[in-house]
């Protein structure tokens, strides 16, 4: 069973920056597209951002709430893809979690097309 691992969220205050990261001890993401997705408490799992896999055409996908405030990257020798969060707003406050898929697709992602999971890492943005 592939374990994808969350870490890098926390309090911060609005306008503020994290940087999210997605690694899967003893298994290999560069051949995976990689999605972020987030859910907050009442609300439905929201697709937030997307990397194809190295093998693919490069493309990635950011959801229109976060468009120009996040920013999806990989780095393959660490096996990490990351979501740095800038310009956080208070609605942004939800459990994040980074999945696995063969492709982005183009548009709006959704989380029955991504396989493994991770556990999630919260962000809350408050003041």
């Amino acid at each position: 069973q592939v374990q994808l691992v969350e870490s890098g969220g926390g309090l911060v205050q609005p306008g503020g920056s994290l940087r999210l990261s997605c690694t899967a001890p003893g298994f290999t993401l560069d051949l995976h597209a990689i999605g972020w997705f987030r859910q907050a408490p009442g609300k439905e799992r929201e697709g937030v951002s997307c990397i194809n896999s190295v093998d693919h055409m490069p493309y990635t996908y950011y959801a229109d709430s976060v468009k120009g405030r996040f920013s999806i990257s990989r780095d393959n020798a660490k096996n990490t893809i990351y979501l740095q969060m800038n310009s956080l707003k208070p609605e942004d406050t939800a459990v994040y979690y980074c999945a696995t898929a063969w492709g982005c697709g183009y548009g709006p992602i959704v989380s029955s097309d991504f396989g493994f999971w991770g556990q999630g890492t919260q962000v809350t943005v408050s003041s």
